[in-house]
């Protein structure tokens, strides 16, 4: 080991602080755990406007290297303007945003045309005709399977138990939705037999929708390939806990098997942590969480926020419901996107850039509930990638075991810094200089500040 450049690598502990409990961090270098596919941890945009949110910042979209992005297929992209009439010009121009990050879409079905649904109404749930209904869906889905999007995940529905409070209009009964998703699933699945259908897409996990929709599955045969559910919360812990619940109540169809996404997540938005070190130390411990217990899929709500227009929502919702979404999204102190109004990216954004080098074979991470991590080797880039963060509000200093590094590395170490006024990226990650390590094992110490989080790259 070379001890002098050591020294500018690690956060040393002084005298003051050896007395300071310390945590014991392992990583194993020898031990590949298999794919670690961070790109199942993607994104979602919201449904807010007809207009291109995301074109501005592809680029930076495209970094985080999402492997979906969620889309709310809403009513104002005008698909059917009446029996027979389709333009799809404005939502071809979303999914070809989504496409051009490299992302494929997942497209929550959420249109409610005035051919189907007269009335505006959120507990009037079922179209008028469902012949036609399904004709109308099945369009929708061959119009991007003959253009070649690649399009996997179709969603029955957002936030169905809510309604127009979720973004959407409808507010479903169980037995409604049960029957509604019957019609729209077939009609997607007739359109395209390799297409993955599910939903609810619960606000509230424990919704009754679920049972049912489970229940009526299992019993008529019918395709579920996927069940959505979402939550804002600020404990990672308790997303965790609404995931299991959601697992154990699949055990009890074991005829369906189907896979289980978050596609929307964030902190509590009514109530957030305003110390701006929290979300992003949220972001990976939430992340972590969720691979710790088996989510296969998750989309982190949302990428861009944006001003609404009162009249687009008009169209649609109740006059309640239109001042509603427009009083949030044009009143309400936001915290959702990761770049905000002025097209800025916030200090969230830089976690998801750190988790998605995160690529290749996992490594196994042993540490305590205070300090969790992710470790992986990259055979693509031939290189190790190290993270960890320390979702508490008080320091930690950890002991830091690198076991069986394979050959002599050179390091790089960067802190997240979301407290600072920089922008540029070099500032919000904060890169020490380049040590080097020599193979073998080797323990390091080092010091993780309240909501910290860190990365190393190994070369």
């Amino acid at each position: 080991m070379k001890i002098k450049p050591l020294f500018l690598f690690i956060s040393i502990i002084v005298s003051s602080c050896i007395a300071a409990q310390e945590t014991d961090v392992t990583v194993g270098f020898a031990n590949e755990l298999g794919p670690m596919k961070m790109e199942q941890m993607g994104l979602g945009q919201g449904g807010l406007s007809e207009e291109p949110m995301l074109d501005g910042r592809l680029t930076e979209i495209r970094a985080l290297h999402p492997g979906v992005i969620r889309l709310f297929v809403s009513e104002y992209y005008n698909v059917l303007s009446k029996r027979g009439k389709y333009h799809f010009s404005s939502l071809d121009s979303m999914v070809l945003s989504i496409i051009k990050t490299g992302a494929k879409p997942l497209m929550s079905f959420c249109l409610k045309p005035k051919v189907f649904f007269p009335v505006i109404d959120q507990d009037i749930v079922e179209p008028n005709d469902y012949k036609g209904w399904e004709e109308f869906v099945a369009t929708i889905v061959r119009h991007y399977l003959h253009m070649g999007i690649g399009i996997k995940y179709w969603e029955v529905g957002n936030e169905v138990d809510i309604g127009e409070d979720g973004g959407t209009p409808y507010r479903f009964k169980p037995e409604s939705y049960a029957l509604y998703y019957q019609h729209t699933a077939a009609a997607i699945l007739r359109a395209d037999p390799h297409a993955r259908v599910g939903g609810p897409a619960l606000a509230s996990y424990q919704s009754p929708i679920l049972p049912k929709l489970l229940s009526v599955c299992s019993a008529n045969k019918l395709p579920l390939h996927f069940v959505s559910f979402h939550n804002y919360n600020n404990s990672p812990a308790a997303i965790r806990m609404q995931i299991e619940y959601v697992k154990n109540l699949l055990r009890n169809y074991p005829d369906l098997h189907p896979e289980t996404i978050m596609d929307e997540w964030n902190i509590d938005l009514f109530n957030p942590v305003l110390d701006p070190r929290f979300q992003p130390c949220y972001v990976a411990e939430t992340i972590w969480q969720m691979k710790d217990v088996g989510l296969d899929w998750s989309c982190y709500y949302q990428i861009r926020d944006w001003y609404v227009s009162y009249e687009t929502f008009a169209k649609e919702f109740s006059r309640n419901g239109a001042a509603f979404m427009t009083r949030w999204w044009n009143r309400q102190a936001q915290f959702s996107g990761l770049i905000d109004y002025q097209n800025q990216i916030r200090p969230a954004y830089y976690s998801f850039k750190l988790l998605s080098r995160m690529a290749g074979n996992q490594l196994k991470v042993s540490s305590n509930d205070k300090v969790h991590g992710f470790a992986t080797h990259d055979t693509k880039l031939q290189m190790h990638n190290l993270m960890l963060w320390n979702f508490s509000d008080t320091a930690v200093f950890i002991k830091l075991h690198l076991d069986d590094l394979p050959k002599n590395m050179r390091i790089r170490h960067i802190v997240l810094d979301a407290s600072g006024t920089g922008l540029d990226e070099n500032q919000r990650l904060r890169a020490d200089p380049f040590i080097h390590l020599t193979k073998g094992s080797q323990v390091l110490s080092l010091k993780l500040e309240p909501w910290g989080v860190h990365y190393w790259s190994f070369e």
